[in-house]
């Protein structure tokens, strides 16, 4: 597991707490892109695309080659490997809560079993 600081924790969440970033990063998921590409789907402008990379590239989760007057992201997953590996504490904690529900549920449906009838009395 790769030991991220808070700090850089907080920069993932951050970038990703934007749907436009989330597109970015998924379009980069399939290959690199120039950032007309990344912006090409969003009606905005090439400053307005330059900014989401940065943040991403602030996060740690986009490369960006300059080649000439052509710029090239590439998807960086390390960052969120990290983010998943914290997430994933979170889904043992609920995976444990939701196996002690699933239990009591199974107890109380067997007491019942054994006593149909105790639900008709009054």
């Amino acid at each position: 597991m790769v030991d991220y600081s808070s700090s850089e924790l907080d920069a993932v969440f951050h970038a990703l707490g934007d749907t436009t970033r989330r597109q970015m990063l998924r379009d980069l998921s399939r290959g690199e892109r120039t950032v007309s590409q990344l912006a090409e789907p969003f009606d905005m402008s090439l400053a307005a695309a330059s900014k989401h990379i940065k943040v991403l590239e602030a996060a740690g989760l986009v490369r960006r080659e300059i080649l000439g007057r052509t710029h090239l992201c590439r998807l960086a997953p390390a960052p969120i490997a990290a983010a998943h590996d914290w997430l994933r504490q979170y889904e043992q904690f609920w995976t444990s809560r939701l196996d002690v529900l699933q239990q009591l549920i199974r107890a109380e449906d067997a007491a019942k079993n054994q006593d149909p009838g105790e639900g008709e009395k009054r």
